[in-house]
């Protein structure tokens, strides 16, 4: 009798946990790695989630990556930061509108040795010019994320034909931004990066700032929510709402309060008022 109503208990006991866990309120985001990989989250979803008591469960990826979890459906949020990327998700119909959010900057980290030069230089296509004619070491993140995408971009405008150029100098490695800084940091070579993930970066080495402050740096992101339309399973209410309090008053506020050492790492900059 007793083994009878141990079981009985412990039959009770899970299923109230199994309801509790199908009761959770929780919501998926599919976002870039530097808001991860910054500590952004870290600080910022537990604030979200007293205020509301919605959890948020976040799949960190590139932005490309990212942008196709929302695709498959198995995410109801994407945030993220490449806006030609991001236009392209909408007029796919995979959303239908777009909030900015914050900006930080991206940099250009290098070894203090500085083999190509290019130290102190705010001229992002003259620094890889410089990197290319030395054939210095480059990683790339290679991994269609926001940041990856960018360096491409730079390297266009410097007109410098990747294909063309690059040899055993320039190396894709498939990567979030924290490996590709401590690929960096290992190799002597250089990287763009975004400075939130830069100025969480502990294993810095000989690896400092060396290209900073040109306008072509800037680095918004941007949030969306996935058409419910598209997935019915998307929590489009509890979305919403993260949306919404990353561009109220008091979301852009927390954003702006983050800090390492004192230095800011994300610069708050939407509109709440929807249109």
């Amino acid at each position: 009798m007793r083994k009878v109503l141990s079981w009985l208990l412990i039959a009770i006991a899970l299923t109230i946990a199994t309801e509790g866990r199908a009761q959770e309120r929780f919501i998926t985001v599919a976002s870039t790695t530097s808001t991860e990989q910054s500590g952004l989250f870290g600080y910022l979803l537990p604030r979200f989630t007293q205020k509301t008591g919605i959890s948020v469960r976040v799949v960190a990826l590139g932005t490309g990556q990212a942008l196709d979890v929302g695709r498959r459906g198995d995410a109801d949020v994407v945030f993220v930061h490449d806006k030609l990327a991001e236009e392209k998700f909408i007029a796919e119909g995979w959303a239908k509108k777009r909030f900015e959010v914050m900006y930080n900057d991206f940099i250009i980290v290098g070894p203090k040795a500085d083999p190509a030069k290019i130290a102190g230089g705010k001229d992002v296509l003259e620094a890889l010019r410089k990197i290319a004619a030395a054939k210095s070491a480059f990683i790339s993140r290679g991994d269609r994320s926001g940041t990856h995408q960018a360096e491409l971009r730079y390297w266009k405008a410097a007109d410098i034909d990747l294909p063309t150029i690059k040899g055993d100098w320039y190396r894709e490695i498939g990567q979030g931004m924290g490996p590709a800084l401590n690929m960096a940091a290992a190799a002597d070579a250089y990287v763009l990066a975004d400075r939130g993930t830069w100025l969480s970066f502990k294993n810095r080495r000989e690896l400092g700032i060396l290209v900073e402050g040109d306008q072509k740096l800037f680095n918004q992101y941007g949030v969306m929510l996935v058409d419910p339309a598209k997935h019915a399973g998307v929590k489009a209410a509890d979305g919403e709402a993260f949306i919404q309090w990353l561009i109220s008053t008091e979301g852009q506020s927390e954003i702006a309060n983050y800090k390492i050492e004192g230095q800011q790492l994300f610069f708050p900059n939407a509109i709440p008022a929807r249109s």
